[in-house]
């Protein structure tokens, strides 16, 4: 169980939302971004991005001794310049890069304590994505026991520190789902999700979404998730959809450094740009030639770029088109949908989290057809109380029909046949479907008409559709089915 509710959700759509999260130093609303801050520099600035927690690395900091006696006199929040939220990094990233850190596991969770972090995270251990199945349980389990060792130090009432358990595992789903259940086992307030960065370096990102949802299955469903290290604004509306809430953000300074600018549909090299797309403050008013000289502008473009998109996550999570804006957003590189496409094959899991009322549904690509809203559909065809003569017809081809029936079902992919009473009722009614209907669409209405009729034995069926159903119900013709075509 964890510690104390310090998680309110607001709002929520597919498996995103909008939340409260309570820390000692204000109220954060997630979706938010953690723009990662130098150990001794001065993070006031970034209030002008509309930031509202911070994140920092506690073991720099305490490998200095200079920063170290400062942080313990002062508090971090003093030492960095900021009065708002604060979090600690643990030096994780450090280990995995290095192998090996001059610090304990107890001595840096009592230090992020000590200097004031608002959420502190114990000494995990990131396992590479090229590692043995073997090789990530043996380190899973070692983090396991720093979580157990750092949940045992500190109290999350009483220390006022939130402590978060970082899940681990690799690439390996039955680690991702065991790590997770023991974390829960043993009670935190943060759920981070961590070694992921070399995942979405090499642009893995069907990996990355399997990480996340396996990582999710055995989590409160109420407890907030980071996403360590995912920084870039392309991949924040898939990410938000699959139910993470924090994102620390060093691709800002990173990508600035090396000349690279930000967008949500990609990044562009500053030195080939003769054109700014963009209006933030930065690009409103000044040329590419200012951004390829001061690296500190680039770096300014690509936070304001990342918060706007943190904002318009929120504005579709609050119009329910949170869908939309992540097909949308995958278009913008293959490897992106790959991840969605990864992504509805956990449809069911989906479902379970997605609103039941919309206002309405937008069909807008394949990946529609796989969407909560339609596997919610599909799984509720069995409460329909049928008898006599059901006519399964389109709207079109009812104004030539003149057939008595006992119930009138309307065709429409990829929902398939739904009941005439239902055509103001969200999602088969209030939706907008292209006119020349997808493959998949197709395959998924077909489908349901089937499987309406299996459920329904003793009813007689009569389908009368166009030609082009065919191909998706051409066969579904036997004792109680007559199909007409026209």
């Amino acid at each position: 169980m964890r510690m104390r509710e310090v998680f309110e959700l607001k709002d929520k759509d597919v498996m995103g939302r909008i939340g409260r999260l309570k820390t000692a130093h204000g109220v954060i609303e997630t979706p938010a971004i953690l723009p990662v801050v130098r150990p001794g520099a001065d993070a006031s600035r970034l209030r002008k991005f509309g930031a509202q927690i911070i994140i920092t690395n506690a073991y720099l900091i305490y490998r200095s001794p200079e920063l170290r006696n400062q942080a313990r006199d002062l508090g971090v929040h003093r030492l960095l310049g900021w009065d708002g939220a604060l979090m600690t990094d643990s030096g994780s990233y450090q280990l995995y890069e290095y192998r090996a850190i001059e610090v304990e596991n107890s001595e840096i969770v009592r230090f992020q304590q000590e200097i004031g972090s608002d959420i502190g995270v114990p000494l995990d251990i990131p396992s590479s994505i090229y590692i043995s199945h073997s090789r990530a349980r043996a380190e899973l389990d070692r983090t396991l026991n720093r979580l157990r060792e750092a949940r045992e130090l500190i109290d999350d009432e009483r220390d006022g520190m939130i402590l978060a358990g970082t899940i681990q595992g690799s690439i390996y789903p039955d680690l991702r789902e065991y790590a997770a259940r023991e974390a829960s086992r043993i009670g935190f307030d943060l759920y981070p999700i961590g070694g992921v960065v070399p995942l979405m370096e090499q642009y893995r990102y069907g990996d990355l979404v399997r990480v996340i949802l396996h990582s999710k299955i055995n989590l409160e469903p109420s407890a907030p998730i980071h996403l360590f290290g995912a920084g870039h604004p392309m991949v924040f509306a898939l990410a938000v959809a699959l139910g993470c809430d924090l994102f620390d953000s060093a691709a800002y300074a990173l990508y600035a450094s090396d000349g690279r600018y930000l967008s949500p549909s990609g990044t562009y090299f500053i030195e080939k740009m003769e054109y700014l797309p963009c209006s933030c403050p930065v690009c409103s008013e000044r040329s590419p030639e200012d951004l390829r000289s001061d690296k500190d502008l680039l770096a300014d473009h690509n936070l304001y770029t990342s918060f706007e998109e943190i904002r318009r996550i929120k504005e579709a999570i609050r119009e329910k088109r949170l869908w939309e804006l992540v097909q949308m957003r995958v278009r913008s590189h293959p490897s992106l949908l790959e991840g969605l496409k990864s992504a509805v094959s956990f449809a069911d899991l989906i479902e379970r989290f997605d609103p039941i009322s919309k206002t309405s549904f937008f069909y807008s690509g394949p990946e529609s057809s796989r969407r909560p809203e339609v596997i919610r559909y599909s799984n509720r065809l069995d409460r329909f109380e049928l008898g006599g003569t059901v006519l399964i017809t389109t709207e079109r081809v009812l104004k030539q029909l003149n057939i008595e029936h006992d119930h009138l079902f309307l065709l429409k992919p990829p929902f398939g046949p739904y009941p005439v009473e239902l055509s103001e009722t969200y999602p088969v009614g209030p939706s907008e479907i292209p006119k020349t209907p997808d493959h998949e669409a197709m395959v998924v209405a077909g489908s349901n008409v089937r499987r309406l009729i299996e459920l329904n034995p003793d009813v007689r069926f009569i389908i009368a559709c166009e030609q082009e159903w065919k191909g998706y119900i051409g066969d579904i013709e036997k004792g109680q089915v007559e199909v007409v075509w026209v």
